[in-house]
């Protein structure tokens, strides 16, 4: 029998079959076999794992290794345990990394007996990425003195000339904020570069799954939740130090019990602990590192001056290469450029209305659908990206309009 997990996944490619192939036929009456459910066309999937398995089984041991031991340069209180003791399958679709008070006499850390044990698994040797989105879909733990985390360093490790990228910590005394952070050489540690997230109106991050992600390019890394772009950092932000994100990296995803940053847990956080992975997937290739998106005449879709300002008007112009025209397709339905989305302005659905950069909302104005007709869909308003009045000079706005199967309706991505 599938796990529920399962068949709300085969539902929700249903459903977005259905979606792009709605879209694309309208006036021109596309072929549906033409249509594609996702993105597929500009990027591919080099690393997914959905946790699928009989409760208590151990993870995929092709995809990830078991650390154990503790790690004293944190000061952090739990030993990591082999196994599925404390990293096992659900058998609905999730990994379950535990944390229990507990300290036998053979778990010894760097202070002596073991308080805590939990799990630290990793791809060394089995994947690394270099490039792409990356992401994983978790509901965190809560209680002071967790310190959950989703990361990457880079190989061979050489700690921190070698780099480290973290794509989401949470520290348990703010249960409402995750924080994204790249370490190298004299920028590690407390001196690392990043920022922090915050859920509005004081929600916890555990009290719900949310998805933590990075895309990562040649020269410059996006973090954002849900959806929600925060921050992005490029060689410019390292005040001169060596950027040396330029390689491979492999993932990591661990659940600590306290330490320097987190503190030690006390008498308000309750045993066990888990924090539970719904997915972790790496998407690589064509519009995951950033690409152009070429459409009438080979132009390319541009935002107007390389501003990154709410509002800034999308364009057709001369492809050059620039920031401004390089476009990254998200696993969540989001086109994206200088860290921000392609938004339907005033969330309009009219034919005419304008497309404009926008803080990433997650909203169905900034929702597209890539289709294997070439065409750039917004499912909301089941038209396409268009070019205004067919006309291809420099600077022409782009809109949306009624799907009509012109070229100036056509664009291809890479």
């Amino acid at each position: 029998m599938a796990s529920p997990r399962l068949l709300r996944r085969c539902l929700f490619a249903a459903l977005s079959a259905v979606l792009v192939a709605s879209a694309t036929t309208g006036a021109a009456q596309a072929d549906p076999r033409d249509a594609s459910p996702t993105a597929a066309t500009a990027a591919e999937v080099a690393f997914s794992d959905n946790f699928d398995g009989a409760a208590g089984s151990a993870v995929d041991s092709s995809k990830w290794q078991i650390e154990t031991g503790d790690n004293v340069n944190n000061h952090e209180r739990q030993y990591y345990t082999s196994g599925n003791k404390n990293a096992a399958l659900d058998g609905q679709g999730h990994l379950v990394i535990t944390a229990r008070k507990e300290n036998p006499a053979n778990y010894q850390c760097w202070y002596g007996t073991c308080q805590y044990t939990s799990a630290r698994l990793n791809t060394a040797g089995k994947f690394n990425a270099q490039y792409g989105h990356v992401e994983a879909r978790m509901k965190i733990p809560r209680g002071q003195g967790m310190w959950p985390a989703f990361w990457m360093l880079g190989t061979p490790v050489n700690w921190p000339d070698s780099g480290e990228i973290d794509v989401m910590e949470n520290v348990g005394y703010e249960p409402s904020t995750v924080h994204g952070t790249i370490h190298g050489p004299g920028y590690s540690g407390s001196g690392g570069i990043g920022a922090g997230y915050s859920l509005p109106g004081g929600q916890a991050f555990a009290d719900a799954f949310h998805t933590f992600a990075v895309d990562w390019a040649p020269d410059s890394i996006t973090w954002s939740v849900d959806g929600n772009v925060y921050q992005r950092r490029t060689p410019a932000d390292l005040g001169g130090k060596t950027w040396v994100f330029n390689k491979p990296f492999f993932l990591i995803l661990n659940l600590a019990v306290g330490g320097y940053w987190p503190g030690d847990p006390d008498g308000s956080t309750s045993f066990p602990q888990q924090l539970v992975v719904d997915s972790v997937s790496v998407t690589t290739g064509g519009a995951s590192t950033g690409a152009a998106i070429r459409g009438l005449a080979g132009k390319c879709v541009d935002v107007a001056g390389a501003s990154s300002a709410n509002g800034t008007p999308v364009q057709l112009y001369e492809c050059n290469g620039s920031a401004a025209q390089q476009w990254t397709v998200g696993s969540d339905g989001t086109i994206r450029a200088l860290g921000k989305c392609l938004d339907v302005t005033g969330n309009g659905t009219a034919d005419g209305s304008t497309v404009q950069l926008w803080d990433c909302t997650g909203g169905p104005n900034q929702k597209w659908a890539v289709s294997g007709a070439n065409d750039i869909v917004n499912p909301q308003a089941n038209k396409c990206l268009d070019v205004t009045g067919n006309n291809s000079a420099n600077s022409t706005r782009l809109q949306i309009w009624t799907c009509s199967g012109g070229a100036n309706q056509k664009w291809t991505i890479g």
